[in-house]
């Protein structure tokens, strides 16, 4: 069985903050889905344990140096809908049902940002884009979740399931905030600045700064050039857009049959400026059997 190996030590050049929280956890006053409790029940010491292993400096995320200083935007309270995308097959992960119900750590990998989003007071309801055969698992896990819960149902193309998900939000929501539930690790600390910048800035999403040498190739495989990896970023979810903003960008792309591969590119689409809020590394998204370890590598680092 192979080993995981992360750097314990960050480059010198850079600063190096780490987020006061990660509330992704199962708490003891919350249930295991009823589908989940037989085989999937978590352990007494895993139910009281606090993991806050991305406090761990092998975990660090880095300050860029050149953002632009950020200005006093507040976000109101239940002044958001976020729209959980839980509605794919993960066929990639080999697995008999979609990798966003697998079990990570005992807990399905969709409840992780379910939890997040529902502790933060700037969310108001959170619409679940999902099949109807697995909504019992948000409904078991709504009984203690101070915000509203609706559900839609998932499209063709991923577009098409957002689109579905922004029929149903508050018509009062200054916000819309797109979250894929594969990535369960996203930190609240960043989901409130990418809130903020989209407030700001009309339309934000989190991202890293690309980490590899990134070629553009040909149809066979010849490398056509070397692109500039300090202009390249890897866009992560949640994206934010104001719910207006993203209404007339569909508008676009509906009468122009155009296909797009995630949600800001449909306000480019507009012309519209996309700010990249600075996200963490550790934010990945869970495709195959390998990020599945991954994930429980970075949640439990010592087992």
């Amino acid at each position: 069985m192979s080993t995981l190996r992360f750097s314990s030590s960050a480059p010198s050049s850079t600063s190096v903050s780490v987020s006061p929280s990660f509330p992704l956890f199962l708490g003891a006053n919350l249930r295991l889905p009823t589908k989940f409790r037989t085989s999937l029940a978590l352990t007494n010491v895993f139910n009281d344990k606090k993991i806050d292993s991305l406090k761990n400096p092998r975990f660090f995320r880095i300050s860029c140096s050149a953002q632009v200083a950020e200005t006093q935007v507040v976000v109101e309270e239940k002044s958001v809908s976020v729209i959980l995308l839980a509605g794919g097959k993960g066929k990639r992960m080999g697995a008999s049902m979609p990798k966003q119900y697998l079990p990570l750590l005992g807990q399905p990998i969709a409840l992780y940002s379910f939890y997040t989003f529902s502790k933060m007071p700037e969310v108001k309801e959170i619409i679940v884009v999902c099949d109807p055969s697995y909504q019992d698992i948000f409904e078991d896990a709504k009984e203690n979740i101070p915000v509203d819960l609706k559900f839609a149902l998932p499209g063709k193309e991923r577009q098409d399931s957002v689109y579905s998900g922004l029929e149903a939000i508050d018509l009062n929501s200054e916000l819309v905030c797109i979250h894929d539930s594969a990535r369960p690790l996203v930190l609240t600390s960043d989901v409130a600045k990418v809130l903020k910048d989209g407030k700001r800035i009309g339309a934000a999403v989190l991202g890293v700064a690309a980490k590899a040498t990134i070629k553009e190739a040909n149809s066979e495989s010849f490398v056509v050039k070397t692109l500039d990896r300090k202009t390249l970023w890897e866009m992560q979810t949640p994206q934010v857009i104001k719910p207006d903003l993203l209404k007339k960008g569909f508008e676009l792309v509906n009468r122009e049959g155009l296909e797009v591969t995630d949600d800001v590119s449909i306000v480019e689409h507009l012309k519209h400026p996309v700010y990249i809020t600075e996200g963490s590394y550790t934010n990945i998204k869970v495709t195959t059997p390998d990020d599945l370890l991954l994930a429980e590598r970075i949640l439990n680092p010592e087992d």
